[in-house]
């Protein structure tokens, strides 16, 4: 398959992204041009330029159970690895900075699945990590072991856990307490996204001070909703990525 040719103007970061290119190879990876503390905001995901995707390709990145955002802009070049410097947010439209930290010349990068259920073309990792997962098609196809550890969105972590009831539910599907406990992990499931989604909201209020949550100064309604987001288009992730199989080095 051919690359894709970018819509948008270039370089769209140039103060903290600098993408590098292998026209012979089609690949391409991101180097940071920025310090930054861990857990900073890198960048934002706004609209525009991104808009959202009618469907999933590999150059769109996964927002919640249904919807998915076309980037529409560089963040496309930042390669996947299993050992990533960079975590998608995309509950709260932000690219933040991992637990390491950043420094200029570092690689920019971030792990599918922690955003991606099904990929619409899998590959095989290339990252070269201690802690490389081999082959990468989502978390859908990935092991519990796979995943501990790793920092991963709200709607794929109920997505995982959808499956783990399906799936206990087949192995057990006449125990009543294994039924009972299933239930509970339930109940618990829903009352943490619950706490999540209350979370966003009071970030994204302006002039919300945290101490009237707590002293019940905020009403009912007080505070506002934040975007949802939604992912990805055509892009340049076909340069690298998923197209290419992972962080090439070039």
């Amino acid at each position: 398959m051919a690359p894709l040719v970018p819509h948008w103007q270039r370089p769209s970061h140039p103060d903290v992204q600098e993408v590098v290119e292998n026209p012979a190879e089609f690949t391409t990876k991101s180097i940071s041009r920025v310090t930054l503390p861990p857990f900073s905001v890198f960048a934002k995901f706004d609209f525009p330029p991104c808009t959202p995707a009618s469907e999933p390709t590999y150059a769109t990145v996964q927002t919640g159970r249904d919807s998915h955002l076309n980037l529409n802009s560089d963040l496309l070049y930042i390669n996947h690895s299993c050992e990533p410097s960079l975590h998608f947010d995309v509950g709260n439209l932000n690219v933040l900075v991992g637990p390491k930290g950043l420094k200029p010349g570092d690689e920019l990068t971030f792990f599918y699945p922690s955003t991606e259920w099904s990929m619409a073309q899998p590959f095989d990792c290339l990252c070269n990590t201690p802690t490389c997962r081999g082959r990468i098609a989502g978390a859908r196809d990935m092991t519990e072991a796979q995943l501990d550890g790793t920092w991963l969105n709200g709607h794929i972590i109920q997505l995982r856990a959808e499956q783990r009831r399906a799936q206990a539910l087949t192995q057990r599907p006449s125990d009543p307490t294994a039924a009972a406990l299933q239930n509970a992990v339930s109940l618990a499931e829903k009352v943490l996204e619950a706490a999540r989604l209350a979370l966003r909201t009071y970030v994204a209020t302006p002039g919300i001070n945290g101490n009237d949550i707590f002293s019940g100064k905020v009403a009912n309604g007080g505070l506002s909703k934040s975007p949802a987001a939604q992912h990805r288009n055509l892009s340049s992730r076909a340069l690298g990525g998923e197209m290419s199989g992972d962080t090439i080095r070039v």
